[in-house]
């Protein structure tokens, strides 16, 4: 498994992986990829098993005034292609993600996950503790 950074040479494949994630069926051009990646401290890692484009997920580190100023993380969009789960994928990418954020001096790195995808005991053994927070999302109507 290579892990790498996304570049915009890459947003077919992401675009194609974001439609395994999402439950709306839709996801962004693949020209809103650069945008994402052109954000100040964004990252997105993805991991490849020979050319094909197994999983991804997206680091945001974010100025903070709290903690003595560090940086905390938010992880986004976390997806591994179904025929490359269980394989470790998804854990190497999280791994990567933490470990870019630590290397920033992050104080935290968080996500949210979706309660009916069952995903929880996968992030907790990632290292992810869902005992100290709880997330809470607004959307738009």
């Amino acid at each position: 498994m290579d892990l790498r950074p996304l570049g915009v040479g890459d947003a077919d494949a992401a675009c194609a992986l974001y439609l395994e994630l999402t439950r709306s069926g839709r996801v962004a051009q693949p020209e809103q990829f650069s945008k994402v990646l052109s954000h100040p401290g964004t990252t997105v890692c993805g991991a490849f098993i020979g050319p094909s484009l197994a999983g991804m997920a997206t680091l945001h580190l974010m100025p903070n005034m709290t903690y003595g100023g560090q940086p905390y993380g938010l992880i986004e969009n976390v997806v591994t292609a179904r025929r490359f789960q269980g394989q470790g994928v998804g854990r190497d990418v999280l791994t990567w993600l933490i470990d870019i954020a630590w290397a920033a001096d992050a104080y935290k790195v968080m996500l949210l996950t979706g309660q009916a995808r069952g995903a929880q005991g996968f992030y907790r053994k990632v290292g992810f503790d869902d005992s100290d927070k709880h997330g809470m999302v607004i959307r738009r109507s």
